[in-house]
């Protein structure tokens, strides 16, 4: 696959996901169940049954074999809000429905994880043992690889006034590898405007030229993928 601005990309966007098409794998990240539950103002909507329903199109749209939350599947660090457990069950069911396997590497924000989530966790996984590893991206990765898929830091690209999750592309950028760094699965996450943000504002140690990475931005509209050219030249052009 080609993206809009001539690079070559192993993957498809569907959502805030991406499918890695060679192993059947599916990829979110921050999905952040409890986000609205545990926050002191009232959400502008059900986090649980938006991130559900989401989910369940991408999963008829690719059908793959696994599904992998890239950490962050819940909110809170210290407690478990009302409804969190529900909706979980309700994450796990959705996979399950699919006929997929479901796997979690738990982010900063997974420290009570063990409690409600009885499926498979691991610190990073690789698919079908092949070159992508993927993991949360809060800390070096401990295995090396030729691709790694996170997420930790919700880009969103600052388009004509609006601002809208966005996916960034790396090729060789970190340690010889590329690196794919996914927006916030939940539409509750502001995300992070990396139109003026430099190597210094991300918090995952795999972005340290974010110059070098290409943004991509689908159109829920018409669920078209748009690309543009590596953040150092998009700062001049938006």
């Amino acid at each position: 696959m080609t993206d809009g601005v001539g690079v070559d990309v192993p993957f498809a966007v569907h959502d805030r996901s991406i499918f890695l098409p060679t192993t059947e794998t599916l990829v979110l990240a921050d999905v952040h169940l409890g986000k609205a539950a545990d926050s002191s103002v009232d959400a502008p909507i059900d986090d649980g049954a938006d991130v559900r329903d989401r989910l369940a199109a991408v999963l008829e749209a690719t059908a793959p074999a696994t599904v992998v939350v890239a950490g962050d599947l819940l909110h809170s660090f210290s407690r478990l809000p009302r409804g969190l457990e529900r909706d979980l069950e309700a994450v796990v069911a959705t996979v399950a429905d699919a006929g997929a396997e479901l796997v979690v590497t738990p982010g900063n924000h997974d420290a009570m994880l063990g409690e409600v989530f009885s499926g498979q966790t691991v610190p990073e996984y690789r698919p079908d043992g092949g070159e992508t590893v993927i993991c949360h991206g809060h800390e070096r990765p401990v295995e090396s690889a030729e691709r790694y898929v996170v997420g930790h830091d919700h880009p969103a690209l600052s388009v004509e006034g609006r601002k809208l999750p966005c996916l960034l592309y790396g090729p060789d950028c970190y340690e010889g590898a590329d690196v794919i760094v996914l927006p916030a699965f939940t539409r509750l996450a502001a995300g992070a405007t990396v139109n003026g943000m430099r190597g210094r504002d991300f918090q995952s140690p795999l972005v340290r030229d974010p110059d070098a990475f290409h943004p991509a931005v689908r159109d829920a509209a018409t669920d078209e993928v748009l690309w543009f050219p590596p953040l150092g030249r998009c700062r001049r052009l938006l």
